[in-house]
């Protein structure tokens, strides 16, 4: 079983950056995907970027393409940490972001689908405002 959990929640000024991370934990990490979510209050949630295993291809959702960035380090078998950083942040960003463990899809880019995950991490809050 996939464990995750999130670090790394603030308050950020519009226009600042902010780095998550995700902590990854279980067997068949060398299949799993890992994706990040984010969730506003009202809103569903929606997916935003995911890394592959392995290869650390990654995708990224046209909201947050070249404002965002993963990287992945895959330190043991059983454990990786994932992190998502964010720039040029805006109040419209402002959601408790997940990650979340992915195994393999048919297309890539079903990575951020909420349909797609195995397991989810508990969420951080990341609030944009002045």
């Amino acid at each position: 079983q996939v464990q995750l959990v999130e670090s790394g929640a603030g308050l950020v000024q519009p226009g600042g950056s902010l780095r998550l991370s995700c902590a990854v934990s279980g067997d068949g990490l060398d299949q799993l995907a890992i994706a990040w979510f984010r969730q506003a209050p009202g809103k569903e949630r929606e997916g935003l970027a995911c890394i592959s295993a392995n290869e650390h291809r990654t995708y990224y959702v046209e909201s947050v393409k070249g404002r965002f960035a993963m990287s992945r380090d895959d330190a043991k078998s059983t454990e990786s940490t994932v992190t998502l950083q964010m720039n040029d942040l805006q109040p419209d960003d402002t959601a408790v972001y997940y990650c979340a463990a992915v195994p393999p899809t048919m297309l890539f880019s079903r990575c951020v689908l909420p349909g797609s995950v195995e397991a989810w991490g508990q969420g951080t809050q990341v609030t944009v405002s002045s």
